[in-house]
């Protein structure tokens, strides 16, 4: 398709300032909008579409922003579900009480393990968007989700050996692949100046699942009562089953998405790609790690306060509920005020968030501890929103600065896409493995000194590491070459 800039080009100079009949603009523009809008009718293989421009502003308006919206919106129902189920058992293991004669350490292990499985999945996950097509692959993923809800049925009941239901809550981590398949595709629908919002919203909406699974916990909990975990497994079940049979009649896959062979060796060549994946370990990572372990720190670190699950199920759905709201915000913001700047400071303000809630801890003070991680989970947010929109500004920057030496436009827009959809699930990975390792220094803390004072003093150093690197690499002014970051 002929973009506007290829246009500009072909028109003759000494005509730019000659007279042009309003008749004759209106049906030039009339043929540019039919043209964009049949482009996505080209192809003759149901749900394939092989023209798909996002960046063509003609397009974009007669056809594209309809066609990225309607498969946004079904993305971010099947990647919600998928959340549920990774994260399905921060909320089992307020039902794990004396009958199952586990300890703290063993519970803090059973959410360790689905995120460690989920981190692994989102690579292969990414490609496999590029292989089979995002509508497949999306209605695929969302049928592997009954993988780990059957398996739990059968095993999760008093009686069951620990190396059991750590096998079982292990196959939760293919819930965790689904984000980066899903934020692979919607990447690949939506035009660059956009791309920060609606890469928020899909993970947002995504992220939702993790506070929405606890709050279905809660309410089974209040009803039910703790002995019918289980209930939770059949309140998914329909949800799986339509969110797959949704992506296949609503859904497409996009043609120019599937050419992505060399894409990992390339972008691991990239050192932009390690600084980005360290940075969402920061963000994302603390996000589902907090996610994952509240509900156990609280229970662990305020016993006399929490003493019964449904006590803690009250709150723990709080944090990420806020945390996931704000994705969307943090992408907005960084599409507006640059994700490097939105990021740095996030990064700062995570810091002395973390100070608060190790000052409540030492303390013993619940309510300025709940206030501390309830920012935490905020700013986590946020910045999820802002370190995403980065990944796609990183490698258009560097396409503008090729184009501008004298690369081809085409190409070095087609390798900037490409490049992105590789990091976000190679950052997806590492980032989501940042949570591991909040789950493994809250349970070494809790284990050796009955608090999570030494974790909370980790974390603050950990942030003010991910403030210097992105001030020194994206915001100092003499570092900033990539000026759209």
């Amino acid at each position: 398709m002929t973009s506007p800039s290829d246009l500009a080009l072909e028109v003759p100079m000494d005509l730019t300032s000659a007279p042009v009949p309003a008749a004759s603009v209106v049906t030039a523009l009339r043929v540019t909008t039919d043209a964009a809008a049949s482009a996505v009718r080209s192809s003759p293989r149901n749900h394939w579409i092989d023209d798909f421009d996002p960046e063509d502003p003609a397009f974009w308006v007669a056809t594209g922003e309809r066609v990225a919206r309607r498969n946004l919106w079904f993305s971010i129902f099947s990647e919600h579900i998928g959340f549920s189920i990774w994260s399905m058992w921060s909320a089992f293991v307020l039902f794990l009480g004396p009958k199952f004669g586990f300890d703290a350490g063993q519970k803090f292990l059973l959410t360790t393990i689905p995120t460690a499985v989920g981190s692994a999945m989102r690579i292969p996950y990414t490609f496999a968007v590029a292989k089979f097509g995002g509508r497949n692959w999306t209605a695929v993923s969302a049928a592997l989700l009954l993988i780990p809800l059957v398996a739990t049925a059968i095993v999760l009941k008093p009686g069951v050996s620990f190396a059991t239901l750590l096998a079982v809550a292990a196959l939760a981590g293919i819930g965790g692949g689904n984000f980066s398949s899903s934020m692979a595709n919607i990447d690949s629908f939506y035009p660059q100046r956009l791309k920060g919002w609606a890469l928020g919203l899909n993970a947002g909406g995504g992220n939702l699942g993790v506070a929405v699974v606890q709050l279905v916990g809660l309410a089974v909990l209040a009803t039910a009562g703790k002995d019918h975990p289980r209930v939770i497994l059949a309140v998914y079940l329909p949800l799986i089953v339509v969110a797959g049979l949704a992506a296949m009649w609503k859904m497409d896959n996009l043609t120019h998405a599937t050419n992505e062979k060399r894409a990992m060796r390339e972008v691991l060549r990239e050192p932009h790609a390690w600084v980005m994946s360290f940075l969402y370990s920061g963000t994302f990572g603390s996000f589902i790690g907090f996610s994952f372990a509240f509900g156990q720190v609280l229970q662990v670190q305020f016993k006399s306060q929490f003493d019964t699950p449904l006590k803690a199920a009250y709150l723990t759905f709080l944090g990420p509920l806020l945390g996931s709201l704000m994705r969307p915000v943090g992408g907005r913001l960084a599409d507006r005020l640059g994700g490097a700047r939105v990021t740095l400071g996030i990064f700062v303000a995570l810091a002395a968030g973390a100070g608060v809630v190790l000052f409540a801890s030492v303390h013993h003070s619940l309510p300025l501890f709940l206030v501390g991680f309830v920012f935490l989970f905020v700013l986590t947010g946020l910045g999820n929103g802002s370190a995403y929109k980065m990944i796609p500004a990183v490698f258009r920057s560097k396409a503008q600065l090729a184009i501008a030496a004298g690369a081809d436009l085409v190409a070095s827009d087609r390798i900037a896409r490409r490049k992105s959809r590789a990091l976000i699930g190679i950052a997806g990975s590492i980032g989501a493995f940042g949570g591991v390792g909040v789950n493994l220094l809250l349970r070494h803390a809790f284990m050796t000194s009955k608090t999570g004072n030494s974790a909370y003093v980790a974390f603050i150093g950990f942030y003010l590491v991910c403030m210097m690197v992105t001030w020194a690499v994206y915001v100092r002014p003499s570092a900033r070459t990539l000026r759209d970051v």
